[in-house]
């Protein structure tokens, strides 16, 4: 089903269009809200998993689970976005939000907390690099190499990976609704509690093997392939 370019996707209704605030208004926002929205991933994690252990075999308790808690943190999210940010509310890594990082080389560096909401990564290499908790949202990283790179709880939500590597990345609890995965790879990365629009699933499936290094999770069965 198509989405409208910036809309949330509601049953079979057309998607409505979103107010958006200023972009170093939503990245204050967004940074407020992650300790809230951490702590729900991990109770809606523990009681789903409490309710379907032992009741049904593994891999239906996995894509039960996996439904569950997109549509649980879904409406989780849209309730944070009536709470609003506290005045000076700020990010803990390096601000590059709105800069040029076109073919720049960050392989391997500590970006844990960094923003780079709005730049420009084209053709950028994080391989290996520690993206853990950053802020990406409404970035443009086409053929980027996020190879190995540590992505986990990281907010890449209306981000264009087109062509992106993403082979062996981890990529737990990313929030990445309104993004482009067009000829992403992803051979052995781990995607287990990312929130993804129903088509990238779909189309990240498609191609998706191996297992990732580091956690040791099976890619296709981390995005809930069939």
């Amino acid at each position: 089903m198509p989405l409208a370019p910036e809309g949330v996707r509601i049953g079979g209704r057309p998607a409505v269009p979103a107010p958006r605030l200023p972009i170093r208004q939503e990245i204050a926002m967004s940074q407020c809200r992650r300790p809230i929205q951490e702590l729900i991933q991990r109770s809606i994690q523990r009681s789903i998993g409490g309710l379907m252990q032992g009741a049904f075999p593994n891999w239906i308790q996995s894509r039960v689970q996996s439904g569950f808690r997109s549509l649980l943190l879904s409406f989780a999210l849209g309730w944070l976005l009536l709470v609003p940010a506290p005045a000076g509310a700020e990010f803990q890594g390096v601000d590059y939000t709105l800069t040029n990082q076109n073919g720049q080389d960050f392989s391997g560096q500590n970006l844990a907390q960094t923003s780079f909401a709005g730049a420009q990564g084209r053709d950028a290499r994080f391989a290996g690099a520690d993206l853990h908790g950053a802020i990406l949202t409404q970035a443009a990283f086409p053929r980027a190499d996020f190879r190995g790179a540590d992505l986990s709880d990281a907010l890449m939500d209306k981000v264009d990976f087109s062509g992106a590597d993403f082979r062996d990345a981890v990529l737990r609890g990313v929030i990445a609704t309104g993004s482009s995965f067009s000829g992403a790879s992803v051979s052995g990365a781990d995607f287990s509690d990312a929130l993804l629009d129903r088509a990238d699933q779909r189309s990240l499936c498609r191609d998706a093997s191996g297992t990732n290094p580091t956690t040791g999770v099976d890619t296709r069965l981390s995005l809930g392939c069939g």
